[in-house]
């Protein structure tokens, strides 16, 4: 099994980041946590801040064998209407997740222009929102 990972804007500068909001937990620790929790998954995983390179990804996950996608879009998340458009044409189970609580954040940050194309949001649980993705995401290929 195979699940893409991908990361937005920023995103790289975790455990850098605000504290309070984002916790102290690295991308790396992102990545042990994932694969070191579901060994029996190959992530692969990409980090850009740039909004292209996140949508050529998607792109080629509709041409290569990927099973799910887990996303952290970062701030493309309020604003990417590229980035759900190029989702709505992935048919794999697709979830969006976030480490902080984007509802109790500000305003701008409530709505996911994004996750209106995901099967679903998890937000709020720190890096184990990554963890819980996953497990949403085989539920979601175990449904099929």
């Amino acid at each position: 099994m195979k699940f893409l990972v991908l990361n937005g804007p920023n995103l790289n500068l975790l455990g850098l980041r605000d504290e309070s909001v984002y916790g102290s937990a690295t991308l790396e620790d992102v990545k042990k946590l994932l694969t070191d929790r579901f060994p029996e998954i190959d992530f692969i995983f990409l980090q850009s801040n740039h909004e292209g390179d996140l949508i050529d990804a998607i792109h080629s996950a509709r041409t290569e064998t990927i099973d799910a996608l887990i996303a952290n879009w970062g701030g493309f998340t309020h604003t990417s209407v590229a980035i759900h458009d190029a989702l709505e044409l992935l048919t794999i189970p697709k979830v969006e997740v976030h480490i902080s609580n984007i509802h109790a954040r500000e305003e701008f940050r409530e709505r996911s222009i994004t996750g209106k194309a995901m099967d679903g949001i998890i937000t709020g649980f720190g890096i184990n929102s990554y963890a819980l993705g996953v497990n949403a995401a085989q539920q979601l290929l175990s449904n099929n």
